[in-house]
């Protein structure tokens, strides 16, 4: 008997050891195959609610983007989630890399208008200290038009539609009856001459009498030019701002979100949580979606150019710097030619606006009221007065005064206009192909893999081996991965609006392509050398007896600082305060040194009081 339970007994052995055998194999096999890592990868990524995705993998799923044969820990609701959560990802790594071109952007926009307003407000100053020190007797009524000068051209420089020549003549003509009144004929009725008809009849003759010369056109001219490129320059970087502003709120299509979906997620479906897309594979997927953002790489590249070139007119040569330090030499060389020209101006008011002084027209009006004059080639009288002889008295009571300047500059500071742009230049450089560029960012670092065993989209491979295509609409038409069937409407608007400024600043500024790069002209200057040196030191010029009406400032390489634009002598050495004299008693007498030399040392004076 025992014989006959001894096969049963290993029968029943036999069955539960195979039963074990296979129970075991089971749960090994449902736990290879469980979604584990996926709901972790879920839940971290903030991808959706947790409760989408299952425990294990099912087997017949209807998905609409992650297709592939096998179980699937993906479901149409996880697939709506992934869709939300790369588009969400992925307009966030754009927003990262656009940011610091936005920030240098509307960084350098307020620090430029800074720059601006503190050369404006050094300006006034110094025009200001002219009048009350100098011409004390118009200063009180000169200085609200001073006031409406520099708010005008502060407006000016900020984008508002104000004329800089309208604003230079504007002043010069409600200067004129206050010098008429105190200056060239200071016995009469100055409010009789300020106010009422008569001081309309003076303001509306002004450019017609000419009484203060070329001045008022040569400032004119100087402040249009050097602050046309300033304004224009600020109104450029507004217009970056409202491209970069453009591009982070691009809209991603559908195709473009299904072939993002693919690439980032599609792997999870398999329970591949942290396999990496392929370079070439998420090229062809980032230049498909961001083919209309491409386009804007050569607008912007012309764009870029253009940023250059007018920072190079505006800071080169301390352009306008010199341009708004000058107004102070134009109204002083202006008051003066009024005095110097006093009798011929009186007779021609007088004929035209019927205003007597009760005074012979031909009287010599009191010794002009100033502490420093030029006169330069251009001094001459206007062309509807006869030329006479100046009086040598006049010239000889100038003969010991000399121009006053600044005070003594802070050598701790040595930032001026010029070095902020140099610094904006070189930030500049690195986002020239920003929008060619930004695909490549996007599939660089930790997003992909460049070796073997990478996500082709539908499955681990050794290497992409689709063809890669390049940026922008038209080669989008071989893209293996996302199709692109229109462009953007957003972001051709963008385009056409940036071709359309790049367009208008070539003719407004037709000669801008020509300005030497400050590479090719070479900086000129060197930090710490200029002398701390003013009128107080006793460290004045030598002058020059010979009477000299050309000396070139050169450069570290031998090439000349700058000239003023209306022809007059090129700045002399700035280490020196020059010493004024007045040389000669007849129109024809020529000047040691040029007020431009006063402007040259406050130009470099100005890199150690700024910022």
């Amino acid at each position: 008997m025992s014989r006959g339970i001894c096969p049963r007994v290993n029968s029943c052995g036999s069955f539960w050891i195979l039963s074990a055998v296979v129970f075991a194999v089971s749960v090994i096999d449902a736990d290879a195959y469980s979604c584990h890592e996926v709901r972790t990868a879920f839940q971290l990524r903030q991808v959706g609610p947790l409760n989408r995705v299952p425990e294990t993998p099912g087997t017949d799923v209807d998905l609409l983007v992650c297709k592939h044969q096998g179980p699937s820990c993906c479901t149409r609701k996880m697939e709506e989630s992934y869709q939300f959560a790369v588009k969400r990802e992925t307009l966030h790594n754009i927003h990262s890399y656009s940011y610091e071109l936005e920030h240098l952007i509307s960084g350098h926009l307020d620090a430029f208008q800074d720059m601006f307003q503190y050369l404006l407000s050094f300006s006034q100053g110094h025009l200001s200290s002219l009048l009350e020190g100098t011409y004390s007797s118009v200063s009180r009524h000169a200085l609200p038009h001073v006031n409406q000068l520099f708010s005008s051209l502060s407006l000016y420089l900020r984008g508002a539609n104000v004329s800089v020549e309208v604003a230079v003549h504007q002043f010069f003509n409600n200067l004129f009856p206050l010098a008429y009144a105190r200056l060239i004929n200071p016995g009469i009725d100055g409010s009789m001459m300020m106010g009422g008809e008569m001081g309309d009849c003076l303001r509306m003759i002004r450019q017609d009498v000419n009484p203060f010369g070329p001045h008022p056109a040569v400032m004119a001219q100087e402040l249009a030019g050097a602050l046309g490129a300033g304004r224009h320059l600020g109104l450029a970087l507004e217009e970056g701002l409202e491209v970069m502003n453009a591009t982070e709120h691009i809209s991603l299509s559908k195709e473009c979100v299904k072939g993002l979906v693919k690439m980032v997620y599609c792997s999870h479906c398999r329970g591949l949580t942290l396999i990496k897309p392929c370079v070439g594979y998420c090229l062809n997927v980032m230049r498909g979606c961001l083919a209309s953002v491409s386009e804007l790489d050569q607008p912007w590249r012309r764009y870029t150019s253009l940023l250059e070139q007018l920072t190079h007119a505006m800071a080169g040569h301390h352009s306008l710097e010199l341009a708004l330090l000058g107004v102070r030499g134009h109204v002083n060389e202006a008051l003066l030619y009024a005095q110097l020209h006093g009798p011929l101006i009186t007779a021609t008011v007088d004929k035209v606006c019927g205003l007597s002084t009760g005074e012979p027209t031909g009287m010599q009006p009191t010794s002009p009221e100033v502490t420093a004059f030029t006169l330069t080639p251009s001094s001459a009288l206007p062309s509807a007065v006869p030329s006479q002889p100046l009086p040598e008295q006049w010239l000889g009571q100038l003969a010991h005064l000399k121009s006053s300047l600044p005070l003594k500059p802070s050598k701790n500071n040595k930032h001026n206009l010029r070095t902020l742009s140099r610094e904006f230049l070189m930030y500049l450089q690195r986002y020239k192909s920003f929008f060619a560029a930004l695909p490549e960012m996007l599939c660089e670092g930790e997003n992909v893999v460049d070796d073997s065993t990478c996500w082709s989209g539908d499955d681990v491979v050794e290497s992409y081996t689709g063809r890669v295509v390049g940026n922008g609409l038209h080669a989008q038409r071989q893209n293996p991965e996302v199709k692109v069937r229109s462009p953007n409407p957003t972001l051709a608007e963008v385009k056409e609006r940036l071709e359309r400024f790049n367009q208008e600043t070539h003719e407004k500024f037709p000669k801008l392509d020509q300005m030497e790069a400050w590479d090719e002209l070479g900086s000129g200057e060197t930090e710490g050398s200029t002398t701390d040196c003013d009128d107080e030191d006793g460290c004045q010029a030598s002058g020059d007896s010979q009477g000299q009406t050309s000396h070139t400032e050169a450069s570290s390489e031998g090439k000349p600082i700058g000239r003023r634009p209306g022809g007059d002598s090129p700045h002399e050495n700035p280490s020196k305060p020059p010493s004024v004299k007045v040389i000669g008693g007849s129109p024809s007498a020529s000047w040691a040194r040029p007020w431009s030399l006063a402007l040259l040392f406050a130009a470099l004076c100005l890199q150690w009081t700024l910022f």
